[in-house]
C-alpha cells in the first residue's frame, strides 16, 4: 500500500511540479507570517486541487509508449483496406479514425465501432481488429479519442462520450454500410465509453448490439481496488473527477450485449464484469469468462473469436422495429453533413 502510494504522489508531483512548487512555496510564506495552522490549512487546499486536477493524468496515458501521439500504424500493415478519417466533433476538434470495410457487399455485413482502452492509440490495437475482420466478417469503424494518436484536444470523461457520439453520428449517414446493424465494441476503458452511447435515450434504440471486454463498474469502485485507501471508503462522489458509473448506466441498455473478461484478469476483477452482466437491462445478454486471459490479452484466447461471432450470429435484426427509422436515415442527403465531416485519406 505505501510503495503505490508512493507512486501516485511521484507521478503527480511529476507532472504537475509547477503548481506544486508554487503551493509548497506558499504554505511556506503563509506559516512565516501566519502560522503553521494557517499554513497547513493552505498546503491542504493546494494538495486537494493538485490532486483532483491530476485524476486525468492517473486514467489517461496517450503518451504510453512515448512515441504514440505522432506514429499511428496504418491497417495497410496487415493488408486491410481503409480509410483514413477526421470528424469535427461538437466541440470543434479533430477526431481520428479508420473505417475498414469488407471488400465485397459491405454494406451487408454489421459494422462494430471499436473504443480502445486508455493508454497508446488505436493502431496498437491492429492484430486483434485484423482478427475482427477476417473472422467475424464485419467492418469496423476504430476510434482514436481526443489527446491520443492524431486526434485533437485533451481527454476527459465528457469528451471521450462526446467522441463516441460524433463517430456514430458519421458511421450512420454513409450509404455503404447497413445502419440497422451497428454494434459497439469497448475494452476496459472503452466499454466505459461504449455502455455510455448504448444507454443514452437518443443512441439506444439505434445500436444493434454490444461487446464489452474486461470494463469496469466505475472508476471509484477501481481507486478503492487499486490503492487500497481507507479514505476512498467515504470520499464523496463530488470528489471524483471522472467516473464512468457504467454499473448505473448499463440498466438502460436495450440491445443485445456480450460480457467478456479474462479469468485472470489481475487489474479488472472479474467480478465486476459479472456485475455488468448482471445489471444489465437488454433482455438478450451473455456473459463470456475467458480461462486464462488477462486484462491485455483476453483477445489471444482460443475461444474468443468463436464466442463474438456466436453472440453475433444470434443477434436479432434491428430494422425489425425500426424500419421507418433507418428508412428515413437512408434518404437524408449526406451533403447535410458536410461542414461537420471530412475524410481526409482514403487507402
Amino acid at each position: 500500500m505505501m510503495m503505490i502510494m508512493y507512486h501516485v504522489l511521484r507521478t503527480v508531483l511529476y507532472k504537475v511540479w509547477v503548481v506544486s512548487t508554487l503551493t509548497l512555496f506558499s504554505s511556506v510564506v503563509v506559516f512565516w507570517f501566519y502560522g503553521f495552522f494557517t499554513a497547513l490549512f493552505v498546503f491542504s487546499i493546494g494538495m486537494t486541487g493538485i490532486m483532483y486536477s491530476a485524476q486525468d493524468l492517473l486514467l489517461y496515458y496517450p503518451n504510453d509508449p512515448p512515441d504514440s501521439r505522432g506514429f499511428v500504424l496504418q491497417p495497410s500493415n496487415f493488408k486491410l483496406p481503409y480509410e483514413s478519417i477526421k470528424v469535427v466533433n461538437r466541440d470543434g476538434f479533430k477526431i481520428h479514425m479508420f473505417l475498414i470495410k469488407q471488400g465485397n457487399n459491405s454494406e451487408l455485413k454489421p459494422t462494430m465501432i471499436f473504443f480502445h482502452g486508455n493508454a497508446g492509440n488505436m493502431g496498437q490495437r491492429l492484430t486483434n481488429v485484423s482478427g475482427f475482420y477476417h473472422k467475424l466478417d464485419i467492418n469496423i469503424l476504430m476510434v482514436e479519442y481526443r489527446g491520443y494518436g492524431l486526434s485533437e484536444g485533451t481527454p476527459s470523461e465528457y469528451g471521450l462520450y462526446c467522441d463516441a457520439q460524433a463517430a456514430f453520428d458519421y458511421l450512420i449517414e454513409r450509404t455503404d454500410i447497413d445502419p440497422t446493424k451497428i454494434m459497439l465494441f469497448g475494452r476496459s476503458l472503452g466499454g466505459a465509453i461504449a455502455i455510455d452511447l448504448a444507454s443514452r435515450l437518443e443512441y439506444r434504440s439505434k445500436i444493434w448490439a454490444v461487446v464489452v471486454e474486461n470494463t469496469f463498474t466505475s472508476i471509484p469502485e477501481m481507486a478503492k481496488i487499486i490503492l487500497k485507501w481507507r479514505c476512498l471508503l467515504w470520499l464523496p462522489e463530488i470528489f471524483h473527477k471522472n467516473k464512468y458509473y457504467s454499473i448505473k448506466k448499463i440498466v438502460h441498455i436495450m440491445a443485445p450485449t456480450l460480457v467478456v473478461c479474462g479469468s485472470s484478469d489481475a487489474l479488472v476483477p472479474p467480478s465486476m464484469a459479472k456485475e455488468l452482466y448482471m445489471k444489465c437491462g437488454a433482455a438478450c445478454k451473455k456473459l463470456v469468462v475467458m480461462p486464462g486471459g488477462g486484462h491485455d490479452d483476453t483477445w489471444t484466447c482460443r475461444d474468443y473469436y468463436t464466442s463474438i461471432r456466436q453472440f453475433i450470429a444470434n443477434v436479432p435484426s434491428l430494422s425489425q422495429n425500426m424500419g421507418p427509422f433507418f428508412d428515413d436515415v437512408r434518404k437524408e442527403p449526406l451533403r447535410s453533413t458536410a461542414n461537420r465531416y471530412s475524410i481526409v485519406q482514403t487507402v
